[in-house]
């Protein structure tokens, strides 16, 4: 057996549903890769990378094309946003990346976007019902997720309240797909991003204050 095949296997059955291998170990990685964002640690494109990579396989056995398309766009986000958090700003005092909160029209363009993008999949998926069962969860959180990571790459803060509001829908259609790991850890997802999201707005309260000390420094 090939390990592609045995990603796909049974692992073990939880709450009378059945957990598959690649299910299991992306979700687990992806877990890490949104520990790692909240310490603001560039690892966190290498590991949504790769679990996005795994998770592609669980997405096709649970026959869910938005969730596989949406792996796949997460393969290429992950890239640019290391990409971008290479180049970007870094903290002066531990090497990591510098946060901030969104301005009104970086907000209304994240909002504009998730709206449009959403329509546009649910529409495409309403047209063609073999690619997904559940159209317009399954857009949403296929929009919402490369919403929260663009947000993620530019150092917003606003992008933990997107992962937040992606996890309301994903939990519900996780469980509802076969996809019974995917829904524990959208619970875990939950509270972490409660967490990350405190700490990423304090971190950009100070990142702000300081701003205008250091332009007095060089005046």
């Amino acid at each position: 057996m090939s390990a592609l095949a045995w990603l796909n296997t049974e692992a073990f059955e939880v709450f009378g549903q059945t957990v598959i291998w690649s299910d299991m170990i992306g979700n687990l990685i992806g877990l890490g890769a949104l520990a790692l964002g909240w310490r603001r640690s560039i690892w966190t494109w290498p590991a949504q990378l790769l679990s996005g990579l795994i998770l592609v396989g669980a997405y096709a056995t649970a026959h869910l094309s938005g969730g596989v398309g949406k792996q796949l766009l997460v393969i290429g986000v992950a890239a640019w946003g290391w990409r971008a958090w290479q180049r970007g700003k870094q903290d002066a005092q531990d090497g990591s990346i510098a946060v901030r909160t969104a301005t009104w029209k970086e907000r209304g363009l994240l909002l504009a976007g998730a709206a449009a993008g959403t329509l546009a999949v649910g529409g495409l998926f309403t047209l063609y019902p073999s690619l997904s069962w559940s159209p317009w969860a399954d857009a949403y959180i296929f929009v919402g997720t490369i919403v929260a990571m663009v947000a993620q790459a530019r150092g917003l803060v606003e992008f933990w309240f997107a992962w937040l509001l992606v996890d309301l829908v994903g939990v519900p259609l996780a469980f509802n797909s076969g996809l019974a790991f995917s829904g524990l850890v959208y619970v875990v997802y939950f509270a972490l991003v409660v967490w990350g999201a405190y700490d990423w707005y304090q971190r950009s309260r100070t990142t702000t204050s300081a701003a205008p000390a250091l332009e007095g420094a060089t005046a």
